[in-house]
C-alpha cells in the first residue's frame, strides 16, 4: 500500500495533514503548532518527497528513511513537519484495522485522569486560585498545574513577589487530596530553583517542572539531586541521543516529551522505551486542545510507565482563539477529572470542515 498524495491544511498556528494511499484510504494528522505554515512548507519540501511512493504500513523505516535523507537538517522543524506524516500514518493504520491507535499500542479505551493546566502568568495569585477551585468543583479535576517565574526569566519574576505569592495561594485554596504541580518554564539558576523548590515542599507540591534552562543538565540535575519532590522537564527535545543522555544521567525524574514536538508517536515510543528501561514515568507535554493531547491521550493508555495524568489546558478562546472549532463534537470533555481515549477507529476525532475550508491548501502527489 502506497502513499500517493500528501495534503495540508495550515493557518499561522495548526497545520492539518491528509495521507491517501493506492488503495484509496486516508488518515489524517497534524505538524506541531505554532508556526504551522512554516512547517508546512518544511513538510511538501522535505518530507513529502521521500513519503510518496513509500509503504504506508512500514512507519518506522519510512521516518528513518527521511532522517536519514534529510540529516543535513535536523532539528526542531524537521521533527515538526515529520510528526504530520507520522501521526497521519498511524490513523490510517486505524482506520484499516477498525480499532483506534490506543489499541494499536496495546492498550484500551476508555478513561484517563487529566491535570487542569494553566498556561497564564499575567493572573493574580487570588484569580488563578479562584478559576482553578471553580474548575475543581465543578469537573471534578484532582490534579492542576500554575505557572511560577518567568518564562526563561533569568531569576525576574513576572512581577516582584509573584512566585512567593502564588505558590501558598493556590496551594491553600485547593486543598488537601488535589495533586499541585508547576511549571518555571525555564525560569531559574540552580540556586534560585532549588529556593524556590523548598518553598513547593513545603506547600505539599510533588512536580516542579523545567525549573532551569532545559538545555543546561547539570543546572536541572543541581536541582533534582537537591530537592524531595519530582523535577520534570523534556518537552523541548527532540534529539534521541540527548534523551539517551537524559535518562541515563537522571537529569529529571519524570520525562515530559511532546508527541508532535519529537515527530510523532513513532519516535515518542523510543522515549518512553528508554524511560521505562530506567523505571521513569512519562507524562508528556500537550499544552493545547489540537491533535497533541488526543495522540497524546491514546500513548498514555497505552505505555507502561505512563505517569499520573494527561496534561490538559485549561484556556479558551481569550488565549487560544486559534484552537476553537478545530474538531466536531467535545473529544476533550471532562467528567469526574477524567477524559475519555476514544474507542473509534484512528485518533477517534473528525477535523471540522469548516475550518479546513478557511485554511491554505497544499497538495503533494506522485508522479
Amino acid at each position: 500500500m502506497k502513499i500517493v498524495k500528501l495534503e495540508t491544511w495550515t493557518d499561522e498556528f495548526v497545520c492539518f495533514v491528509r495521507v491517501t494511499t493506492d488503495s484509496g484510504a486516508i488518515g489524517w494528522g497534524q505538524t506541531s503548532t505554532y508556526n504551522a505554515d512554516i512547517t508546512a512548507t518544511v513538510f511538501h519540501r522535505q518530507i513529502s518527497p521521500w513519503a510518496l511512493g513509500a509503504n504506508a504500513l512500514d512507519i518506522d523505516p519510512l521516518l528513518e528513511r527521511i532522517q536519514e535523507r534529510e540529516h543535513k537538517y535536523p532539528g526542531s522543524y524537521r521533527c515538526r513537519a515529520l510528526a504530520g506524516l507520522d501521526t497521519a500514518l498511524w490513523d490510517l493504520r486505524g482506520r484499516l484495522a477498525g480499532k483506534p491507535v490506543v489499541e494499536l499500542l496495546g492498550g484500551k479505551p476508555g478513561p484517563l485522569r487529566a491535570y487542569a493546566s494553566s498556561m497564564k502568568r499575567d493572573i493574580t495569585p487570588a484569580d488563578e486560585a479562584h478559576r482553578l477551585v471553580r474548575l475543581r468543583d465543578e469537573f471534578g479535576f484532582t490534579a492542576f498545574k500554575w505557572r511560577v517565574g518567568a518564562e526563561c526569566g533569568r531569576d525576574i519574576d513576572e512581577w516582584p513577589g509573584r512566585t512567593e505569592a502564588i505558590v501558598p495561594t493556590v496551594a491553600r485554596a485547593l486543598g488537601p487530596g488535589i495533586d499541585k504541580l508547576v511549571d518555571a518554564n525555564s525560569g531559574f539558576s540552580p540556586r534560585r530553583a532549588i529556593e524556590v523548590g523548598r518553598l513547593l515542599e513545603a506547600e505539599g507540591i510533588g512536580h516542579y517542572e523545567e525549573p532551569c534552562p532545559y538545555w543546561h543538565f547539570d543546572q536541572t540535575k543541581q536541582v533534582t539531586e537537591a530537592l524531595s519532590l519530582d523535577v520534570t522537564g523534556g518537552e523541548q527535545d527532540w534529539d534521541l541521543p540527548t534523551w539517551q543522555r537524559m535518562i541515563d544521567e537522571h537529569v529529571v525524574d519524570i520525562v515530559q516529551p511532546d508527541v508532535m514536538y519529537m515527530g510523532g508517536i513513532s519516535r515518542t515510543l523510543k522515549v518512553c522505551a528508554m524511560a521505562a528501561a530506567a523505571g521513569i514515568p512519562v507524562t508528556p507535554h500537550s499544552a493545547n486542545l489540537s491533535l497533541v493531547t488526543l495522540c497524546t491521550m491514546h500513548l498514555l493508555n497505552a505505555i507502561p510507565n505512563r505517569g499520573k495524568y494527561l496534561e490538559l489546558s485549561i484556556e479558551g478562546a481569550d488565549y487560544y482563539p486559534w484552537q476553537q472549532q478545530l474538531f466536531l463534537g467535545a473529544p476533550f470533555a471532562v467528567k469526574d477529572g477524567c477524559v475519555d481515549v476514544p474507542d473509534a477507529p484512528g485518533w477517534g476525532v473528525e477535523i471540522n470542515p469548516a475550518w479546513l475550508a478557511s485554511a491554505t491548501y497544499q497538495a503533494s502527489t506522485s508522479t
